[in-house]
């Protein structure tokens, strides 16, 4: 294969597998705490908004950041209000957040900006640009510039943080104090709270680090993807980031290898746009349907091959109440 496809492919892959290992390590957390978290979607796509129409008005790039931040964890919060504080249904607060989020984007869009419910583009000064300049785009010769240099050096500073979020979530629910606490909680909450540790403090912590890393999930599909924010930009990223956590087993480097493979295979797609079928085939192009449906039969092959040898958190979705 040539090393300008093999090179493009690549930065493909790993630019698009980022906002979903964002979104997937954010659905980790929450859930080894015990908190169901179906909302991933929404709270990503409500913090693209927030980057964009920050970003855009401001022409900051750190308060478009923070915005979609803030946006993620308020609406965490709103979750574990919901669940953790009044012991409602985790799932019915997650799709709850969904569907506001899906409405609410697009009449904050049309009465702030009158633009048909999208966000007026965010200036070029202001999106996430490549950390190596030179190897912004892919060049034909040396096999180090087109294959290392482009596709893996060309990116922009969120998708090496997610990719070292992976090995930092790791080293905090293997090794840190306040991890394995988390992770007690998600198993036996009963026995946390016996030690004398509060199980909402923990599910709270756990709901603020998710929310803090879909507001990055969400921003970067603004700020580093697309140039504008456009109503349901996120087209089930985090249902997809929900399937590859679910597939990984709700663990880090597991949940990052899946989202490589959905990564990989919507770069695929879209290198196959336009590809000519075999004679044998009929001939004609690959339909564009199919192509965009790829991702999505993938998620629910994966999910009907493994979704019954992955063993969810014990605690995961029960409200705990505290024994008197």
């Amino acid at each position: 294969m040539d090393e300008v496809l093999i090179g493009s492919v690549l930065a493909s892959t790993l630019r698009l597998t980022t906002p979903l290992l964002l979104c997937a390590l954010a659905g980790l957390v929450a859930e080894r705490s015990g908190v169901v978290d179906i909302g991933l979607e929404g709270k990503m796509l409500f913090a693209a908004f927030a980057a964009a129409a920050a970003a855009s008005v401001s022409q900051s790039t750190g308060l478009g950041l923070m915005a979609a931040i803030a946006v993620a964890c308020a609406l965490s919060l709103l979750h574990g209000f919901a669940c953790v504080t009044h012991r409602g249904d985790q799932v019915i607060s997650g799709v709850a957040i969904n569907m506001v989020a899906a409405g609410l984007t697009v009449v904050l869009g049309i009465a702030w900006f009158a633009q048909g419910g999208q966000t007026p583009p965010v200036d070029a000064s202001v999106r996430l640009t490549a950390l190596v300049p030179a190897y912004a785009e892919p060049l034909a010769g040396h096999w180090f510039d087109t294959v290392i240099g482009h596709g893996l050096l060309s990116h922009n500073i969120l998708v090496y943080v997610a990719f070292a979020l992976v090995g930092g979530m790791w080293f905090f629910l293997q090794r840190t104090k306040p991890g394995l606490r988390l992770r007690a909680v998600g198993e036996n909450p009963a026995m946390v709270d016996a030690a004398g540790v509060s199980v909402p403090l923990l599910r709270y912590g756990a709901l603020l680090i998710n929310g803090a890393l879909c507001g990055l999930a969400g921003s970067y599909l603004v700020l580093a993807q697309n140039a504008s924010f456009s109503a349901n930009m996120t087209a089930g990223r985090g249902f997809i980031a929900l399937a590859a956590m679910i597939f990984g087993k709700w663990k880090p480097l597991p949940t990052m290898f899946a989202c490589l493979l959905f990564g990989f295979l919507d770069a695929l797609a879209i290198r196959m746009q336009g590809v000519a079928l075999p004679a044998a085939l009929g001939g004609g192009e690959v339909p564009v349907q199919l192509i965009q449906a790829l991702p999505y039969l993938l998620t629910v092959i994966l999910l009907a091959g493994f979704i019954g040898q992955a063993l969810a958190p014990k605690a995961l979705g029960r409200p705990y109440v505290k024994e008197r």
